[in-house]
């Protein structure tokens, strides 16, 4: 599927960390009324869209409420009830199913306009930045993901580094593939790549919150393909912290990181020709 138009319009309604299963029938219609009211040509959530097998429900019941395509990413709180492997297999079941859902962690770079593409990656909290192994940090993460429940310090850190290197693998495959005449590509992924992109009331992570709210291996890969390529923007949308910042990476390489707040989902921005819109002047 592509969202591809000929005249290069598009307006995309990003939502991140939406936590549909907080959100009282009230607040839902009121959410689809903006949500059409915003005219968007498609949305792009990146993740936690609720935890566990609801999201399933809970995207089926969005795409009653809008006519375009819905991108997708995952965050942790979607593999909530199962493994990751279990979770994603399910994410491809449900996009390969329907007419309108796109996984973006199972798809092709997407053609929005001639020279403007959207790629996608989960992406994970993969220990590789701050202190981990002294980090008393104790996530519902591994209580509730089959992968890290019952295991030792050493051997859910191996798990979460290896999460890490097989989202970056996938994402730089996907980076690589993008046309030389892209000028910008807008990369969706659910924890932010870097520290300085990890925000919480106005301040970064520090060493004991970092290894579980950075994907390190991802920014890396992003490093490494703004360095290949630098006529090529990158623009990094993610969420995970609740709380809105934006870095500048790079001159070709900017992260937003969305605010969310629970039973209160919102569009946090309007993607654009022109770039992101309506970010409450973060943009």
């Amino acid at each position: 599927m592509s969202a591809f138009d000929e005249r290069a319009l598009f307006r995309i309604a990003w939502i991140t960390d939406p936590h549909l299963n907080h959100v009282p029938a009230s607040r839902w219609d009121l959410w689809c009324d903006a949500l059409r009211s915003s005219d968007p040509t498609a949305l792009l959530i990146t993740g936690d869209i609720s935890d566990g097998d609801d999201g399933w429900f809970q995207l089926d019941r969005l795409a009653t409420c809008v006519t375009c395509p819905i991108y997708f990413v995952l965050g942790n709180h979607d593999f909530y009830g199962g493994s990751v492997a279990q979770t994603r297999r399910r994410a491809v079941q449900a996009a390969r199913e329907s007419s309108r859902l796109v996984y973006l962690t199972d798809s092709e770079p997407i053609r929005l306009a001639d020279d403007v593409f959207l790629v996608g990656e989960d992406g994970w909290g993969d220990g590789v930045i701050g202190d981990a192994r002294t980090s008393p940090i104790r996530l519902q993460d591994f209580q509730q993901i089959d992968d890290l429940r019952g295991r030792t310090t050493d051997d859910r850190l191996a798990t979460l580094r290896a999460q890490g290197d097989e989202s970056a693998d996938r994402l730089r495959q996907k980076l690589m593939q993008v046309p030389d005449v892209a000028t910008t590509v807008w990369v969706a992924t659910h924890v932010p790549p870097y520290r300085e992109s990890c925000w919480y009331e106005g301040r970064i992570a520090d060493d004991q919150w970092a290894p579980y709210f950075v994907c390190g291996r991802v920014g890396e890969c992003l490093d490494d393909v703004a360095s290949r390529r630098p006529r090529m923007n990158l623009e990094v949308l993610c969420g995970h912290t609740h709380h809105r910042g934006v870095y500048r990476r790079a001159q070709n390489l900017r992260v937003y990181t969305g605010a969310a707040d629970y039973g209160h989902p919102a569009i946090e921005g309007l993607i654009e020709r022109g770039g992101l819109n309506d970010l409450d002047g973060l943009a």
